[in-house]
């Protein structure tokens, strides 16, 4: 007969060989990198922390150079200055090999952030050897260790499975930052937020972000009726260029689509804010619709997207409780925020807010029902930290839905996380942010639950 007691004790208690074993893993674990997922911004200032820290790492890029998803945008010229784009363990490593830096109070291009930042960075010796670009993540998870196992999970390597110039590939690493970002995984224009087939099969008459309207997109948007879609600052940068446009193309017509009670909430603080050429866009679409140059139709909520050869696209919607249809649109520009894509990491163990989708500690500091980008609280690695340990989400991605997020948040996120897995907790632990104050990201919350699309921070 067999004793309980030998049943407890062979089940429960390790025995030498496992030990050694379990023991083993461990400092395995320990020699292995960091795993960086993602080298725009973020990504690469999580790099030069590191590196600046004798921290071994990798670099993983789905793109084929640093900053992919800027250059997409490129074109487009952001509103905050130099010095709130650049992060500090980057700018020492860059001048201590020879970088020029920019003029500080200067506005860069997306293009121009790219060229002279990113490019510079990732081709840094202390970084260039350890990026692998066109490598895009498929799954994270422990090795050989599923989401439901407990048992020396900590111990346990991270494996990432990848796509690496179409040949699959596997990485193993100690911690994982995952700084992708949310860009190409755009909200749709209904108001539901969800995807319906009719606004997917409308793909190729709809632009999700900010077309080069005045140069490689021209023709695509020259005399048509063109309905933008979105209230945040991403919208307006479309809605300036298509009334260029309408300069030399009289005939092209401008709709602008909002959820907002009234137009005057999207114009934010204009000449009140902290951040000049952010007020400027405010201040300038205001004078586009008191001139009839765009025509604002708010608060409208889209519900139904489709297209017919009598009356093109059609958008469907509620207008101060009616119902109402827009008809005879030949393009759509939609600006409704981006959402993060959590597939990649669904074998680790998270802890998500249901409403943002943001890290869960971080949702109450970052709501945007409550804070605007310059008045989030400063925040590091004891906020991020994952139930799965050493294991972050970082930049853009960190916020969920939330749109108020700035580069200067994500490379103070970065700096504390690197710090903590440096073992330098006292670091980790004093996290400082200064941001501008701004009148645009304090809108009238009275009015409509709009700030999935009032993005103030691009």
């Amino acid at each position: 007969m067999t004793n309980q007691n030998d049943l407890v004790k062979g089940c429960c208690t390790p025995k030498k060989n496992e030990l050694e074993k379990n023991s083993q893993s461990k400092g395995e674990a320990r020699a292995l990198p960091v795993a960086i997922i993602g080298a725009g911004p973020v990504g690469l200032a999580a790099a030069a922390h590191l590196a600046s820290r004798g921290q071994s790492f990798i670099l993983l890029e789905a793109g084929k150079q640093a900053g992919a998803n800027i250059k997409s945008w490129g074109h487009v010229r952001l509103f905050s200055p130099w010095r709130y784009n650049i992060d500090k363990a980057a700018a020492r490593l860059l001048s201590a090999n020879g970088w020029v830096q920019p003029q500080l109070e200067a506005l860069p291009t997306g293009e121009e952030l790219v060229e002279h930042y990113l490019k510079p960075l990732s081709s840094l010796p202390e970084i260039k050897p350890f990026i692998h670009l066109n490598t895009k993540v498929l799954s994270v998870g422990r090795k050989d260790t599923d989401k439901m196992k407990t048992a020396n999970r900590e111990n346990s390597p991270f494996v990432i499975h990848a796509e690496q110039n179409g040949e699959y590939k596997t990485f193993e690493s100690r911690a994982v930052i995952d700084a992708a970002g949310t860009w190409g995984n755009p909200n749709p224009a209904s108001s539901s937020g969800i995807w319906l087939a009719d606004e997917k099969e409308l793909k190729e008459k709809i632009f999700y972000g900010i077309p080069d309207v005045l140069g490689s997109e021209q023709q695509r948007y020259r005399n048509k009726r063109v309905a933008v879609v979105g209230g945040g600052h991403s919208a307006i940068n479309a809605l300036l260029d298509l009334a260029a446009l309408k300069e030399s193309y009289p005939e092209t017509e401008i709709l602008w689509i909002m959820r907002r009670n009234q137009v005057e909430d999207a114009y934010g603080g204009e000449e009140k804010d902290a951040l000049a050429a952010r007020g400027r866009l405010g201040s300038r679409i205001h004078q586009l619709v008191d001139k009839g140059q765009v025509e604002a139709v708010t608060p409208f909520r889209i519900q139904l997207v489709k297209e017919s050869p009598e009356k093109g696209i059609e958008l469907i919607g509620s207008q101060n409780g009616k119902q109402r249809g827009l008809y005879g649109i030949d393009e759509m520009i939609v600006n409704t925020g981006n959402r993060p894509d959590f597939s990649i990491i669904s074998e680790l163990r998270t802890s998500i807010d249901s409403a943002t989708e943001s890290a869960d500690a971080l949702a109450p500091l970052i709501d945007p029902n409550i804070h605007s980008c310059g008045t989030v609280r400063p925040h590091g690695e004891k906020e991020l930290r994952q139930p799965e340990r050493n294991f972050y989400i970082v930049g853009s991605k960190s916020y969920g839905r939330a749109p108020t997020f700035l580069m200067a948040t994500g490379y103070e996120q970065v700096r504390s996380v690197a710090a903590y897995l440096s073992g330098d907790t006292a670091a980790a632990e004093k996290v400082e942010l200064d941001l501008p104050e701004t009148g645009v990201c304090s809108v009238n919350f009275k009015s409509s639950f709009e700030v999935s699309a009032s993005s103030c921070c691009n």
